[in-house]
C-alpha cells in the first residue's frame, strides 16, 4: 500500500475515525534524521489508502504547537510516499463574521511567531522558493468544492497570523494583526506549511474556529474553563458540532483530494535548485 494522502490533525484524529467505523490497519512511528516522527495511522476508504497523524497528542493533548517536531512528521510522511496533505488546524478569529463553528481556508500566512526551526536547508545555498499561491491551488479548489454543501458556514479566504504560543496572544497583539491584514490566529501552519513546500508537498488547510480572539469581544475571564472564557457555551456547542462532523468531512474530502493531478508549481519547487546541480532527484540528500 501506497498513501498518497496524509491528514495532519488534532489529538487523537485516528480515534474519531474509527469511532466512525474506519479502523486503522497498521500504526508505527517513524524514525528520522530530526527525531522520531509523531505516530502515523494507515486507513483505506474505498480505493483510497492515507495516513492521519495527530500533531498535538495521541489520547490527548501531549504537546504544544511550539514543541512539534513539525521536520520530523513532514520527513515521514514523505518518505511513506505521501505527496498531498491537508492540514486540520484550530484556530481563533479575528473578525466576528467568522464565528466560532465556522470552517475556513486560509489562503495566505502571516508569521509573526519566533519559533523553529523554519527550513531543512540549514547552512546551504538552497532553499529560496516562492510563497504565492502559499497553499496548493489544485488541492485547496478540489477542498472547497467538495465543500459546498456541508451545514456549516465556509469562508473560502482567509489570512492566518502565526503566533509561538504556548501562550495565548495579547489583545494589543490581537489589534495589530487585524491592522496588518490578519483574519485567523493560531499557533499550528508556520513553520509546517513553509517545510511541507521545502519537500515539494502539495499542501493545504482546512480550519475551524474555536473562539474569537483576545479583545474583539468583551469576555470576562472565567477561571477553569476551555480558553478560560474567550467563548461561550453556546459558541463551544457549535465548534463540538464541527468536531464531531470530522470525520464525515474527511471521508467527504478524500476523493476530491485524490482526485487532483499535481500539475501545480508544488512538485517542482526546487526545479532551480536541481537544473543548478545544486540538488539531485534523491530528496534525502538535500536536507540538512
Amino acid at each position: 500500500m501506497n498513501p498518497k494522502i496524509a491528514i495532519i490533525a488534532r489529538v487523537g484524529a485516528h480515534k474519531a475515525l474509527a469511532a466512525a467505523g474506519l479502523q486503522p490497519h497498521h500504526t508505527e512511528v517513524y524514525s528520522t534524521p530530526y527525531g522520531d516522527s509523531r505516530p502515523v495511522h494507515w486507513f483505506r476508504q474505498g480505493e483510497i489508502d492515507f495516513v492521519v497523524l495527530s500533531r498535538h497528542g495521541e489520547a490527548g493533548y501531549e504537546i504544544s504547537a511550539p514543541f512539534i517536531n513539525a521536520r520530523a512528521n513532514l520527513y515521514a510522511l514523505k518518505a511513506l510516499g505521501v505527496s498531498k496533505i491537508l492540514a486540520w488546524v484550530a484556530p481563533g478569529s479575528l473578525r466576528q463574521e467568522m464565528a466560532p463553528g465556522d470552517l475556513v481556508a486560509p489562503h495566505d500566512v502571516l508569521d509573526e511567531g519566533k519559533g523553529g526551526p523554519h527550513t531543512f536547508y540549514a547552512g546551504v545555498g538552497w532553499g529560496f522558493i516562492r510563497h504565492h499561491p502559499l497553499f496548493c491551488p489544485e488541492l485547496r479548489a478540489a477542498m472547497l468544492g467538495a465543500l459546498v454543501d456541508v451545514p456549516f458556514t465556509v469562508h473560502d479566504r482567509a489570512v492566518y497570523v502565526a503566533t509561538t504560543g504556548p501562550r495565548l496572544e495579547t489583545a494589543a497583539e490581537i489589534r495589530k494583526f487585524g491592522l496588518l491584514g490578519g483574519d485567523l490566529v493560531g499557533q499550528t501552519l508556520a513553520p509546517e506549511v513553509f517545510l511541507a513546500r521545502e519537500l515539494e508537498l502539495c499542501y493545504t488547510a482546512l480550519t475551524y474556529v474555536v473562539n474569537y480572539a483576545e479583545g474583539l469581544l468583551d469576555r470576562p475571564y472565567a477561571p477553569g474553563v476551555l480558553f478560560e472564557g474567550l467563548a461561550t457555551p453556546a459558541e463551544i456547542e457549535r465548534v463540538r458540532a464541527v468536531e464531531a462532523a470530522w470525520p464525515e468531512l474527511i471521508i467527504r474530502l478524500l476523493p476530491a483530494l485524490a482526485g487532483t493531478s499535481r500539475r501545480c508549481p508544488c512538485p517542482r519547487l526546487m526545479e532551480r535548485y536541481r537544473l543548478r546541480g545544486d540538488i539531485n532527484d534523491d530528496w534525502r540528500t538535500w536536507v540538512r
